[in-house]
């Protein structure tokens, strides 16, 4: 299990209380830290001490920070076991999920599960489930990716959410774009149903997902936000090029403008320039997006979203008429 951390003195202890719950000698727990400010280090450096008795324990801490994909990348770099999976350092784990989670993939067979969760919001939980119907067999992750319309598994773009076998890693599709601050399991998870093989939805409820949390990126309005535009640029980019691209490349367009439609409905929590920024930026995505299935889109899409989505279009070329 691959753990980041990054400034989260708070909650450390919960988390590492809780992978000591789920401990097995044949599990293996790297904690990474992310260059945290605050007293995370010295937590971490008690913590695998302690767990080493339990579990086999390898504690990184980078020399500067990087974000999130890059210290899931180190946490996969340095990552022996069979299966992989994936923590935040402010989440938690129920006793004796991970011994599920591996049960799982032994019986299934298949190159990845995914699985349900708890948010935790303050003291509210609330159970959120895969958008997919079929459990407990392997099929072809492709089929998961559409329907357009709808949710589906790629919407679901959480990493720890479920379990990853080691193949994976060895046929390059396992790794996050480095240095994406926000989104980054948008272009992983297009990239994991695009590439792998097979994969199954199991009806385990193990993680508990801490949402609100002062120092999430979701929290912070800086310009850091705004790499949900390079996470999905990339999206559309290997979409474009896959081989079922006329297929697929609606969803990823129809979720690319949805996501720049909420970020629009929310610019009042950005700094006043990196709103600006947001705004400048999201017209040039909508440029760069093929036409036909941005048009798509914008029919689809509820009058309030299209809206601001247009607006920006016609932006763009307005701009471009007037150079």
């Amino acid at each position: 299990m691959i753990v980041p951390f990054y400034n989260v003195q708070q909650y450390a202890p919960d988390t590492l209380r809780s992978l000591r719950l789920n401990a097995d000698r044949d599990f293996e727990f790297i904690l990474v830290d992310d260059h945290s400010k605050d007293e995370t280090p010295a937590i971490l450096e008690r913590a695998a001490e302690e767990l080493a008795d339990v579990a086999q324990v390898r504690y990184i801490r980078h020399e500067q920070n990087g974000g999130l994909a890059t210290a899931r990348n180190t946490g996969l770099d340095a990552a022996q076991g069979e299966y992989l999976t994936f923590l935040d350092g402010d989440d938690w784990l129920a006793p004796g999920y991970l011994a599920e989670l591996v049960s799982a993939m032994d019986d299934l067979g298949c190159d990845f599960v995914r699985t349900d969760h708890v948010q935790a919001t303050a003291r509210a939980r609330s159970v959120h489930r895969v958008p997919v119907g079929r459990r407990w067999e392997a099929f072809d992750p492709r089929e998961a990716i559409l329907p357009a319309h709808r949710s589906t598994s790629v919407d679901y773009a959480y990493a720890w959410a479920g379990a990853y076998h080691r193949r994976l890693v060895d046929k390059g599709v396992l790794h996050f774009t480095h240095g994406l601050r926000t989104a980054e399991d948008r272009p992983w998870i297009w990239k994991l149903h695009r590439e792998a093989e097979s994969f199954a939805v199991v009806s385990l409820l193990g993680v508990f997902y801490r949402r609100g949390v002062a120092s999430s990126l979701t929290q912070i309005g800086d310009v850091r936000q705004l790499d949900f535009i390079r996470a999905f640029d990339q999206v559309i980019e290997e979409t474009a090029a896959d081989r079922d691209a006329d297929r697929l490349l609606p969803k990823a367009v129809r979720t690319y403008c949805a996501i720049i439609a909420h970020h629009l409905s929310h610019e009042d929590r950005f700094e006043p320039a990196v709103a600006r920024r947001l705004r400048s930026m999201s017209a040039a995505a909508i440029k760069r997006m093929p036409q036909d299935a941005l048009a798509d889109a914008l029919e689809a899409m509820d009058m309030d979203r299209s809206s601001k989505l247009r607006r920006l279009r016609r932006r763009v070329t307005t701009t471009g008429a007037a150079a």
